[in-house]
């Protein structure tokens, strides 16, 4: 099996690792959820991150083929459409995005110009779906249970899991945002872990288990099952959701939610800007 080669990218601020993802026998590559730097006091963006990225691609001169998301973020802002329109590539989300866009496109209001079938993105994936980054075939799971559209990309000996799994010592991703399920997330789980168990498995986000210092964003499927604090070998269905609908009820809802999912429901567009050519985001009041 063809082993990619995979560069990861550390926003702190938001705990997010990014990726680009080359075919090793040629210059293509993918990037995966990128993010956009965004200064909530001020409200003012920035785009550094997204320029470490892009320096990087042209420092080795590749081709940028796709820019994929693993699911609607609710902790960063994507930069989907400044890597579209400097690096090129198609841009790429789960089918059940449509889902997604309807529970948020109500709770945020959204005027008729937001469109609710994904047509924001290139290309919309369904479970089983393969696309190709130059020679190496990339592979589609739908892994839903954080949102009802986490995909997990399987390329080459490497998956991409999005918010569905953590560092083995800091366990799996909440389920309690708007069309999040506990029992949906331990089975999208269990797909992961059916890969062979040197598969390389590449987080989203890390925040550090206790008694650990440094950041970490890479572990295989064995380590997954023989040590994930909450959902390794041996652990029930009913084990797990108990044990994960308990600890989202203590949990304080993400920084960055609001700003979030109101610009990442749009492929990483801001909303329209209103009569006095002036762009705002929303703040619903009591709705999360």
């Amino acid at each position: 099996m063809t082993a990619p080669l995979v560069t990861h990218f550390f926003d702190e601020p938001t705990n997010t690792f990014s990726y680009v993802v080359q075919d090793p026998n040629s210059q293509a590559c993918a990037i995966l959820d990128s993010v956009l730097d965004f200064d909530y006091a001020a409200g003012r963006t920035d785009v550094r991150s997204a320029d470490e990225i892009i320096d990087f691609v042209r420092e080795h001169s590749l081709e940028v083929e796709w820019i994929l998301e693993t699911h609607v973020h609710a902790d960063h802002l994507s930069a989907a459409p400044y890597l579209h329109e400097t690096l090129g590539g198609k841009t790429g989300i789960g089918a059940n995005i449509t889902v997604v866009q309807e529970v948020f496109g109500k709770a945020f209001n959204a005027g008729t110009e937001f469109a609710r079938d994904g047509s924001q993105f290139d290309v919309l994936f369904e479970e089983g779906d393969t696309f190709q980054i130059g020679g190496l075939e990339g592979r589609v799971l739908h892994t839903p249970g954080h949102t009802p559209a986490c995909l997990t990309y399987v390329i080459g000996d490497a998956a991409f899991v999005g918010d569905t799994l953590f560092m083995p010592d800091y366990g799996t991703a909440r389920c309690d945002f708007p069309g999040g399920d506990a029992r949906a997330l331990y089975r999208s789980i269990q797909k992961v872990l059916a890969l062979p168990g040197s598969t390389r498995l590449f987080m989203c986000h890390d925040y550090k288990a206790p008694e650990r210092d440094t950041y970490q964003h890479e572990t295989t499927v064995a380590d997954q099952r023989a040590a994930n604090v909450h959902v390794r070998d041996g652990v029930s269905e009913e084990e797990f959701v108990k044990m994960r609908s308990e600890r989202d009820a203590t949990l304080g809802m993400p920084r960055l939610i609001i700003p979030s999912v109101q610009v990442n429901m749009r492929a990483g567009e801001m909303p329209p800007a209103e009569d006095n050519g002036q762009v705002y985001l929303k703040v619903p009041i009591n709705t999360f």
